[in-house]
């Protein structure tokens, strides 16, 4: 019989399912509230980081990248893709999986899912750059895409700036429709709404979050009146945005990490020596965030590695003394390391 896997040789995994169960044991909007935390304690420490735009296999029909990033005592990645064209074949647009690993040894440490764990990081990114940005008791979000990401926007916004009420709109009545239904008893009183221009009523902060791979204007200039917060997350590849040139032209412009967003974000529109703002920048004081009641912010949010690693760091300390992952043999422990061959001859059994 050929030897078991020593204790070396199993690294954590945290399947769909036990993502699910786990989020479910804590609570959504306790999960967005604490994985905000963790991102912004990560933002405070930005110049820790090594920071790279992400590595983007772009193809006609979607891309497929790879994020890393490492504070120097953790290394984590994330493998993601995004294609547009999915939805229509009933596959999802987005699906992803990290993981994490130690500097020291290189060893991993965590494997695991990301599709549902990156549309609670996107969430709670959002919801925690708002903190910061958007005006203050607000109480109104339109939110513009009701696709996958929509009900979790909806929840963050609710549960990390206050929002009660949330004004939906879709070019697809039926993803309305879908995420009124999912949120009907979670706290929110909901506003189906037929044009994008219906949505804006009475709302101080808007999310757009659309699919389709190219230059859209999902906003236009005249549907943007002073004092809002614009959170722009749909905008997230080369030649694909959704705000009309003018708003950001008229907005104070938050980004994640330049370098990326200058490629992927809203502001590709601009030219590179249009001012900008880091958002870690506002967040450990080094300038202001909102300054006038008057003036419009925008979040030009793309995603970026730090937020994954804090979301892999934040699962890995949340799954310790449950259930809610299984231990994988993922790594080869041959009791003398230079004798890799011996190990593989010894498993004949």
């Amino acid at each position: 019989m050929p030897p078991l896997p020593s204790e070396l040789a199993y690294v954590p995994f945290v399947s769909v399912e036990h993502m699910m169960g786990l989020v479910h044991h804590i609570g959504i909007e306790k999960v967005l509230i604490e994985l905000a935390a963790e991102i912004e304690a990560d933002f405070k420490r930005w110049e820790l980081f090594d920071k790279t735009p992400r590595v983007a296999s772009h193809s006609e029909v979607g891309v497929i990248e790879l994020m890393p990033t490492s504070d120097g005592e953790m290394y984590g990645f994330k493998y993601v893709n995004g294609h547009p064209k999915n939805t229509k074949e009933g596959l999802q647009t987005v699906t992803a999986f990290g993981l994490l690993a130690d500097v020291n040894s290189g060893y991993p440490k965590l494997l695991s899912e990301m599709t549902v764990l990156t549309a609670l990081r996107t969430a709670a990114t959002s919801a925690m750059a708002a903190k910061h940005l958007a005006p203050k008791g607000a109480t109104t979000m339109a939110m513009i895409g009701n696709g996958a990401q929509s009900e979790f926007q909806c929840l963050a916004f609710k549960a990390i700036c206050g929002i009660d009420t949330v004004r939906l709109y879709d070019i697809d009545p039926a993803a309305t429709a879908k995420c009124a239904r999912n949120l009907q008893g979670q706290g929110l009183t909901v506003v189906p709404c037929k044009t994008g221009e219906e949505s804006m009523e009475g709302a101080q902060i808007i999310t757009t979050c659309t699919a389709d791979k190219q230059c859209a204007t999902i906003l236009t200039d005249n549907m943007i009146g002073e004092g809002v917060h614009i959170n722009a997350i749909g905008g997230d590849c080369p030649g694909k945005t959704e705000l009309h040139r003018d708003i950001l032209l008229r907005s104070s412009i938050f980004v994640e990490y330049p370098e990326q967003t200058w490629v992927e974000g809203e502001i590709q529109q601009l030219d590179k020596d249009h001012e900008i703002t880091e958002l870690w920048q506002v967040i450990t004081g080094q300038t202001a965030g909102r300054r006038s009641d008057k003036e419009i912010t925008l979040f030009d949010s793309v995603g970026f590695a730090i937020e994954d690693f804090s979301a892999l760091r934040y699962i890995s300390k949340a799954i310790v003394g449950t259930t809610f992952f299984t231990q994988l043999d993922m790594l080869a422990d041959p009791d003398d390391p230079r004798d890799l061959f011996g190990m593989l001859e010894r498993s004949k059994g």
